[in-house]
């Protein structure tokens, strides 16, 4: 129930909703949405991950990836060109933190390298989403982000990293006014923080 209400909501703010009934069919969705040599930014995601999107992408060797590039690039002198390819990408692909049953996004950031592309900066996004990030409202949708999703990711740092995690920022998108520009892909799975 709260999948289709998500699903109409996100229709009412102009984006394309598609529902999943696993990881697999999820990703087969995903590369249905991208044509071969299409320049694709994948957002750090923990659902992507989890799904085997980022590897895929790589392994393949039919498309532009983006981070393949920016592995190969040096922070310290071509930090403003990596900063441009990955906020312009053709397509950028993750996850959202939230979405409310009347189709609201709720994304958090500690750097806000995904914010951009997601926002406006890419020409398409698609989004892959566990449907236990499906919220009643925005009200909802902060609180699961600074009481589950936050502790989780800070963790998940800590270990891999030896760092922390912030809040720095917060994108909430309220609707798409390009038509056709985002795919939200809703998996019937739990996925992901």
């Amino acid at each position: 129930m709260r999948g289709q209400l998500a699903l109409s909501g996100a229709q009412r703010r102009r984006s394309a909703c598609l529902i999943a009934e696993n990881g697999e069919e999820a990703e087969k969705l995903v590369f249905d949405q991208l044509p071969k040599g299409a320049e694709v930014f994948t957002a750090l995601s923990r659902t992507l991950e989890q799904l085997g999107i980022p590897a895929e992408l790589e392994r393949s060797g039919n498309y532009d990836v983006v981070r393949t590039k920016l592995a190969k690039m040096d922070r310290r002198t071509q930090n403003r060109e990596m900063v441009k390819l990955g906020a312009t990408p053709g397509y950028v692909i993750g996850s959202v933190h939230a979405v409310t049953e009347d189709g609201k996004v709720l994304v958090a950031s500690n750097t806000g390298s995904q914010l951009g592309p997601y926002s406006a900066g890419a020409a398409k996004v698609i989004w892959v989403a566990g449907a236990q990030k499906i919220v009643r409202n925005e009200e909802e949708g902060r609180r699961r982000i600074e009481e589950y999703t936050y502790p989780l990711e800070d963790a998940r740092l800590m270990r891999t990293l030896g760092v922390h995690s912030a809040i720095s920022k917060l994108l909430i998108i309220n609707r798409e006014p390009m038509p056709g520009r985002v795919t939200m892909i809703i998996v019937k799975e739990e996925l992901g923080f």
